[in-house]
């Protein structure tokens, strides 16, 4: 509390207003704030309600359709704000900077925590001192001067964001670490790779750690998607999905069949009706 104090302190320090303080425990005081933030809810949903679906196509589509409703509600505003725009004073030049950073220093399992959350960054940082710049929705990445990294930030405390393409390329070369490593569920980047997982766990118990993270380095090194897509095939035929035919089937894809295309049968006549005058000029 005392440090979103002096935040907010610092804000109207830095655009010259002068703050006033409520009555401690006093609720209705913050009416005019609440009761707005109310309203506009109410009509966020029945906005939706009118559109007849909550489903967007994108999160570009729903900020814009917020943005058409909030002008909408301020279009019965306008004359009482220009009344206070023309009591306002100057902005000052330098605009505020909201972002916050922060400086912590990358783990040896290539791990940081920003406000109480983890996220992994490429395991060439190990050891290193990254400034963080947090932003409403995105983390920053510096090292030194040079930008290494953005990602997106959680909210809440004690969450996780775990990319296992920065993770893979200790790991392969560490494998008893797997089985006891506390974010292996995050190591499952889909679920035909925990099948597969599952398989060579079923199959060969002692090798199933040190294979599985070789499939994933693959995956890592190559397409996701094709990895994927041969685990799959090979889960189909009853197979165990190893190194070997797994990259067996991405080396030598199944061939496609090649469609025949018939020849068109052409009749010139047909062109002659699209010449009305044809027999005049012949």
């Amino acid at each position: 509390m005392h440090e979103f104090t002096q935040n907010y302190r610092a804000v109207l320090a830095h655009y010259g207003m002068q703050p006033s303080a409520n009555t401690a425990g006093c609720a209705n005081q913050n009416g005019d704030v609440e009761q707005s933030h109310f309203r506009f809810k109410q009509a966020v949903d029945q906005a939706l309600r009118v559109r007849g679906t909550r489903d967007f196509g994108s999160r570009c589509d729903y900020e814009h359709f917020l943005g058409e409703l909030v002008r909408q509600r301020n279009l019965t505003r306008t004359q009482r704000f220009e009344a206070d725009r023309a009591a306002l004073k100057p902005l000052p030049e330098a605009p505020l900077d909201f972002t916050r950073e922060v400086t912590v220093r990358v783990s040896r399992f290539s791990l940081i925590r920003v406000l109480n959350n983890h996220y992994s960054v490429p395991s060439r940082l190990i050891g290193a001192s990254l400034k963080v710049r947090i932003r409403s929705e995105i983390l920053d990445l510096y090292h030194g001067q040079a930008h290494v990294l953005t990602l997106p930030r959680l909210t809440g405390r004690n969450q996780r964001r775990i990319d296992y393409r920065h993770l893979i390329w200790s790991l392969v070369r560490k494998p008893g670490a797997f089985a006891a490593y506390c974010y292996r569920d995050e190591l499952f980047p889909t679920t035909t790779f925990r099948r597969a997982y599952d398989a060579l766990l079923a199959a060969t118990p002692t090798k199933a750690d040190r294979e599985y993270l070789r499939l994933l380095h693959l995956a890592a090194s190559t397409s996701e998607t094709e990895i994927d897509r041969a685990i799959g095939r090979l889960m189909d035929d009853q197979r165990i999905p190893t190194l070997e035919t797994v990259r067996e089937l991405v080396t030598s894809p199944a061939p496609t069949s090649v469609p025949k295309i018939g020849k068109a049968a052409i009749n010139l006549r047909d062109y002659d009706a699209l010449i009305p005058t044809w027999s005049s000029h012949a």
